[in-house]
């Protein structure tokens, strides 16, 4: 199978306005636990051995801030810059030790939609990584939102070496390693975040988790089900401030041989959303949250635009 100069989605960091209701919500409700923290951020991990899957840090209103891709240890991070910059990315902070808990080096980017990605390398990670039932493992992938998916998919392709695995009406689905897809772009008027997914462990961890949340007060926002594009297990929920985050497992896996299919073939009968038919069409006030979340505009450094 190919080498990908990113290896993997390892975090997404976001802005909350009550930063301590949303650390009970994924601690005491989703299933992560804090790693650490360092001025007003909190570092949550999950059960496997990245260092944190989710920062919190506090906001006037809720945002996204940066997506954190891990990049392979035989990769020149300042390669991955240029190449970034030349397809229309600018330069935040050039090669670098990273002064965040999840160490190694950083390099970070503003792409050409607005987004905040960091590229770590030999960051930090547990040793004490293992598989529970209804928990968290790791993220699975982040669906951002894009005015313009073609121009976004052609960035990631061409600027970060992602491939795509297949294509929807309203989606392009992009993969860096085995997993069907890492990141998810969905048409939207504006760019920002549409969910975050966290991988469980099978099936049944999603029903479990799931169950967990509605004893908590959180009711299913869609699902459960089982998607098109990467045949995973979905249940989607809101969280205390207005986030959409998914409950997934089963990802397809696929190598080079896969075939990409289109929108013309990922149709579904009327009135289904899913493989398996039971999941009810998705509630205005979830559509409504899933196009909420913007960027925080990038602190860029002096001289660029």
């Amino acid at each position: 199978m190919m080498q990908f100069p990113i290896t993997g989605l390892r975090s997404v960091s976001i802005g909350t306005p009550d930063l301590a209701r949303s650390e009970h919500f994924y601690t005491q409700i989703w299933g992560l636990a804090v790693a650490a923290r360092q001025g007003d951020v909190v570092y949550m991990r999950a059960s496997g051995s990245d260092h944190h899957v989710l920062a919190l840090h506090p906001s006037e209103s809720p945002e996204i801030l940066s997506v954190t891709f891990r990049v392979d240890a035989g990769e020149n991070l300042e390669a991955l810059a240029a190449k970034a910059v030349v397809h229309g990315a600018t330069l935040l902070a050039p090669p670098a030790d990273n002064p965040e808990p999840d160490g190694g080096m950083v390099m970070v980017i503003r792409e050409p939609q607005g987004g905040v990605f960091r590229f770590v390398q030999g960051d930090w990670q547990h040793a004490d990584a293992r598989e529970e039932r209804d928990r968290p493992l790791r993220l699975a992938h982040v669906n951002l939102n894009s005015a313009d998916v073609a121009a976004e998919t052609a960035f990631y392709q061409q600027a970060l070496g992602f491939v795509l695995t297949d294509r929807s009406k309203i989606m392009a689905f992009l993969r860096c390693n085995s997993d069907h897809h890492a990141v998810v772009l969905a048409e939207a008027k504006a760019n920002g975040l549409n969910h975050i997914a966290f991988l469980l462990p099978d099936w049944e961890s999603v029903m479990r988790a799931s169950g967990r949340l509605v004893d908590a007060g959180y009711p299913i926002a869609w699902g459960v089900g089982r998607h098109g594009p990467g045949d995973n297990v979905f249940a989607y929920f809101v969280d205390p401030v207005g986030f959409v985050v998914e409950f997934t497992a089963e990802v397809l896996q696929v190598d080079d041989s896969y075939r990409v299919r289109g929108p013309e073939e990922w149709i579904w009968p009327p009135g289904r959303t899913d493989h398996w038919g039971i999941a009810p069409p998705k509630a205005d006030h979830v559509k409504a949250a899933q196009t909420a979340i913007v960027y925080r505009p990038a602190a860029l450094p002096p001289g660029a635009s």
